[in-house]
This record gives structure tokens, sequence and C-alpha cells, in this order.
């Protein structure tokens, strides 16, 4: 049977997820690491989003497929918005909808939010996926010089 569990990132060696950071397929999605990701990156990056948890309630997790760190995402507190961020190894890309899924769930149940966001930087072209999910197109919104379009999911 396919599990997927949602555990705290800090629950993660830290050298996964320097790996799945730098993968090469990964990196080309995400604008925002051209540099690369490292221990003193994957530090920081874990203290902010033990931090989110903290401060609002809400943040990412890792998530374990059948065992196996797949990746991390979940919720993060954006410009006062819930986004949904995203990132799988390649190994897990297909199971986005599922984990989506439970994260909306949660989301609109428990945490009583009226919508949620994700942010896509323009140059990502499968972008028709996130139409299927029932978002719409709700502007753009600069990150670190990065353009990236907003798209917002109501409850």
């Amino acid at each position: 049977m396919e599990e997927i569990k949602f555990v705290h990132l800090e629950e993660i060696p830290e050298e996964q997820i320097i790996e799945l950071m730098n993968n090469e397929k990964v990196g080309k999605l995400l604008p925002l690491l051209a540099d690369g990701f490292t221990q003193a990156h994957c530090e920081a990056f874990l203290k902010s989003k033990k931090l989110l948890w903290e401060e609002h309630g809400y943040g990412p997790w890792a998530f374990i497929i059948n065992g196996e760190f797949a990746g991390w995402g979940g919720l993060q507190p954006e410009n006062g918005e819930a986004d949904f961020a995203l990132v799988l190894h390649p190994t897990y890309w297909g199971w986005g909808r599922k984990i989506f899924n439970k994260v909306k769930a949660w989301a609109f149940t428990e945490l009583d939010i009226d919508s949620i966001t994700v942010l896509f930087p323009p140059s990502r072209l499968n972008s028709k996926a996130i139409y299927r999910l029932g978002f719409k197109e709700d502007g753009e919104l600069t990150i670190d010089n990065e353009v990236f379009i907003r798209f917002r999911l109501f409850k």
C-alpha cells in the first residue's frame, strides 16, 4: 500500500535535504536557489521553517513516501497568505496531487483558512496542473528580485 507521511523537517538528515535542493532537475524549478544549497543554507533553512511553526502554527513538512524522504512542502506564510510550496525529488514527481489534497483538507478544515496561494515562476511551463486543482491566477509577486505568478484557491 502506498503511504505518505508528513513529519517535521528536522527529522530528516540534513545531507538528504541538501541533496534534494541541489538536484539539477529540482534546481531548474527553483529560481531562488541559483547559487546552490550548502550546509550553512540548510541550517538557516531548517531554523527559519521551524520558526514558522512556532510563530504561525503552521509551516512546511518533510514528506515520507513508502518509507523514503521524497521532499518537503506544505503551507508557509507569504505576505499574509497561506502559500503552498512543494519541492519533490524527481523520483516522486506525480505525487504532488495526493500531497496537495492532504494539505488542502488540513488547511480548510483544521486551520479554517479562506484561501491558499501558490507562486510559480513565469518560466514554469507546466502550470496547467494548477488550474486543474481549481486555482485561479491572482496577480504577481516579487521575492528577492524574482517575479512569480500568484494563483489562489478559495475554500
